[in-house]
């Protein structure tokens, strides 16, 4: 008997040729349209030897060239090299005006409070102007170089300009230290999407920012508004900071939400738009209480977020329930600078302020025994905590939500305060000018809201916690600029010097090598 080869040992090197061919054939192809492709746009014969491996090889040597002027380097080099090193940009959007309608938009950047530079549109329209003048080039290795220089032009400007557009240039967790809200950046999905543009007028159009927020700000940048009190310059960047806080991607989404802006020492509570109650608040103690650092005049130590330790962060979560008559858990911090020194001067400090102390978690019986002129916060022993009352720091109800920062909205027996303008007084935590009328708005009519209606009423209070029935959002944020429901824009002093510190992160993506102080003192 004739022993047969199995049929996949006969068949395996037939597919293989087959591949072979069809692969040869699929390369000869492809090289055959883009040869044709650059013929038909140029007339110029030296493209019918174009082929693909030549393109590649001068691709990634340029590329490499213009490496370090690429803010998005990496994302540029791995897209072009899982697709074959193709001028996708050139071929689909040069010949047809689209990247010189780029290089329009990005021009008009400053219509954004955004210099052109950022997105290096002259150079993009520089070299499309070169192609076209030696569009008869008898070189193919410069016709070469002249492709790969505008296709990588132009896939950086466009990443650049949509991602400034829509997110912002600047990353706000990279230049403050108490940023905690939730904030989306660009990724490699969204800038995909430049490759895939169809009709790019369509597309530019669509990154526009659209807010009536930013275009009421983005109005008076272009009319040289002056703000009352304050100089043209300063009102200038004033409108660009605001302006890049608008693009950040950290805006409630929510129907309803609690709001509160630091600058504005104000709460609100918006729902479907609109503001349906608004009261006054204090926030945590800033650096810049006074205002002695402007954004055109301020000192080189204010470039850099160094934050008051009392400052209120910016953060975003959601409010889970209320302590209504709570315990004040006296943060170690506050009882090292302050309870420590009081119980010194008075040791019957304590007892007058309601304030149990504890030693291992175990209640200290007689704090009055105690000699605190001897206890620092480098050997004290003890923690301290407020029994619920009329002193009570947090006064009559606290409302939680999660948060790094051990912050919450809370009652204050201090009301003082808010007949203050400036009202960057307490040690993080947002006091509230009217918190029966938050629990209200929040739980509504009922059995739970009339619980702590007659709790915060009581004489004998007693710690009681209430879950809201629907977590609400709750967004703390810091604008120094914006129009109110009129239309009028409204300006803030900038307590927490924000601003500055955003101010100069603007000015050093364009002047990366220019010293802060050489800044400064041009101003």
């Amino acid at each position: 008997m004739i022993k047969l080869f199995p049929a996949k040992k006969i068949v395996a090197p037939f597919l293989i040729v087959a591949a072979l061919i069809i692969t040869f054939q699929s390369c000869k192809k492809k090289r055959n349209e883009t040869a044709t492709f650059f013929f038909k746009k140029t007339h110029n014969k030296i493209y019918q030897d174009y082929t693909p491996e030549g393109f590649a090889a001068v691709f990634k040597n340029t590329l490499l060239s213009e490496r370090h002027n690429l803010k998005h380097a990496d994302f540029i080099a791995n897209y072009y090299k899982k697709n074959h090193y193709e001028p996708q940009l050139v071929m689909a959007h040069l010949f047809n005006g689209d990247l010189l309608t780029v290089s329009n938009y990005c021009l008009k950047a400053d219509e954004h409070g955004l210099d052109p530079q950022l997105f290096k549109a002259q150079a993009l329209r520089d070299l499309m102007y070169k192609f076209a003048l030696e569009k008869n080039t008898k070189s193919l290795d410069s016709a070469y170089r002249a492709i790969a220089k505008i296709e990588i032009a132009a896939s950086s400007s466009l990443i650049d300009y949509s991602n400034a557009l829509q997110y912002g240039v600047i990353n706000p967790k990279t230049i403050y230290r108490r940023y905690f809200l939730a904030t989306k950046a660009a990724d490699s999905l969204g800038m995909v999407r430049i490759f895939r543009i169809n009709d790019m007028q369509t597309y530019l159009d669509s990154i526009q920012p659209r807010s009536p927020q930013y275009l009421v700000l983005q109005k008076a940048l272009k009319d040289k508004y002056e703000a009352p009190g304050r100089s043209g310059e300063e009102t200038r960047r004033i409108l660009l900071v605001n302006l890049e806080r608008l693009r950040w991607r950290n805006k409630p989404f929510e129907d309803k939400y609690v709001i509160v802006n630091i600058p504005d020492f104000f709460l609100n509570v918006i729902d479907s738009g609109r503001s349906v109650l608004k009261m006054k608040v204090c926030v945590g103690q800033g650096r810049n209480m006074d205002n002695a650092n402007t954004l055109v005049a301020y000192n080189d130590s204010c470039r850099i977020d160094k934050p008051n330790d009392h400052e209120t962060p910016l953060l975003n979560s959601l409010i889970h329930s209320v302590d209504v008559n709570p315990i004040w858990n006296i943060p170690r911090s506050i009882a090292n600078k302050e309870i420590l020194v009081e119980a010194a001067k008075d040791r019957y400090y304590l007892s007058n302020k309601d304030i149990d102390v504890y030693e291992n978690d175990k209640l200290v019986e007689d704090p009055e025994d105690i000699d605190w002129t001897k206890i620092t916060k480098e050997n004290s022993p003890y923690e301290f905590k407020q029994k619920p009352g009329a002193d009570n720091s947090l006064g009559k109800i606290k409302f939680l939500f999660n948060n790094k920062s051990s912050v919450y909205l809370h009652d204050t027996p201090a009301k003082s305060a808010f007949y203050r303008s400036m009202r960057a007084v307490s040690h993080g935590c947002v006091r509230l000018g009217d918190p029966q009328g938050l629990a209200l708005n929040l739980f509504g009519q009922g059995e739970k809201y009339n619980t702590i209606a007659e709790d915060m009423a009581g004489d004998n209070p007693e710690p009681t916690t209430i879950y809201l029935p629907k977590k609400v959002p709750v967004y703390i944020t810091y604008v120094t600029c914006w129009a109110d429901e009129e239309g009028k824009l409204q300006f803030r002093n900038d307590v927490y010097g924000q601003d500055i510190v955003l101010y100069d992160h603007l000015q050093k993506l364009l002047h990366p090598i220019k010293s802060s102080s050489q800044q400064v003192a041009k101003r």
